[in-house]
């Protein structure tokens, strides 16, 4: 499986990693806010050297509870950091609800965007449509100010797969090619513990709902530090760490293809690991000997 991503055409054979790089000053994990320029473009070249193989550069904190920022504060943030990042040799995604922040990402240059909203609004699917990037497509129920307001759903699966498969066909119809798209669960996103626990225990069966026809795309999944790590191991963001690497293996051994993460250089290292221990998994890159 390959993703068409920009200036990229990226190999999936193996799970990949997306470094998180946060511009914002509100982020859920404070180690992760990079609020000057020149401290953001280190992180982002200390995440490559770590082994990311893409770059996720978010400007708008969308934590639960998180207030929206206006577009112009989330384009002044990003704007420098993309131009010093320019010419990175991994792809470069921005997260971003907005369509006049993706035309301004694509203007600058970037590989993917990453959209929380998963590109339901009309004008961000005109926006991206004609472009090269590739297209993270998330599940989200409601708004991150009040989307963990007691959210419900009958059958979650059945219901985030098929939101996602109603945003894979508009984007598709609108002449996005399935070699641009990823899905991404939202865990988190509206979702309480066992919504959650739910979703990554068949990300296969989501996967398979949500495609169109009989093509499977692939999955990213973004638990790092996350509060499903907390509720299930009692551990405050700054040790949520080995709850995080535990989520990570079982999300890959699930058919997880892109995990967002904080914490590359551990990830990297666990994947190695486990690679090494079970070098037939269908989804895994064995370990050099």
């Amino acid at each position: 499986m390959h993703l068409r991503c920009g200036r990229f055409d990226l190999c999936l054979d193996r799970p990949r990693i997306m470094g998180v790089l946060n511009l914002t000053p509100d982020s859920f994990h404070a180690a992760s806010r990079h609020a000057r320029v020149d401290t953001a473009v280190a992180h982002a070249r200390l995440l490559i050297d770590e082994g990311a193989d893409l770059i996720d550069i978010g400007a708008e904190s969308t934590r639960p509870g998180a207030e929206p920022v206006a577009a112009e504060e989330e384009w002044r943030r990003l704007a420098p950091v993309l131009e010093a990042l320019r010419g990175l040799p991994v792809p470069l995604s921005v997260d971003t609800r907005r369509a006049v922040t993706m035309r301004r990402a694509l203007d600058a240059g970037v590989d993917m965007i990453n959209d929380v909203g998963g590109f339901a609004d009309p004008d961000a699917v005109a926006v991206v449509a004609a472009s090269p990037v590739a297209l993270c497509v998330m599940h989200m129920a409601g708004e991150p100010a009040t989307m963990q307001h007691a959210p419900r759903y009958r059958d979650v699966v059945d219901e985030v797969a098929r939101w996602l498969g109603a945003r894979v066909r508009e984007l598709l119809a609108a002449g996005v090619g399935a070699d641009r798209l990823v899905l991404d669960p939202g865990i988190g996103f509206g979702k309480h513990r066992d919504h959650n626990l739910a979703l990554l225990r068949d990300l296969r069966g989501l996967a398979r709902r949500a495609a169109p026809g009989s093509r499977e795309l692939p999955m990213l999944v973004g638990l790092s530090r996350k509060s499903l790590i907390g509720d299930l191991t009692g551990r405050a963001i700054e040790q949520r760490l080995a709850g995080s690497l535990a989520g990570a293996l079982a999300a890959v051994a699930r058919g997880a293809a892109i995990l967002r993460v904080h914490d590359v250089a551990a990830t990297r290292d666990a994947l190695t690991v486990w690679s090494a221990i079970a070098p037939d998994h269908p989804f895994v890159e064995s370990a050099p000997a």
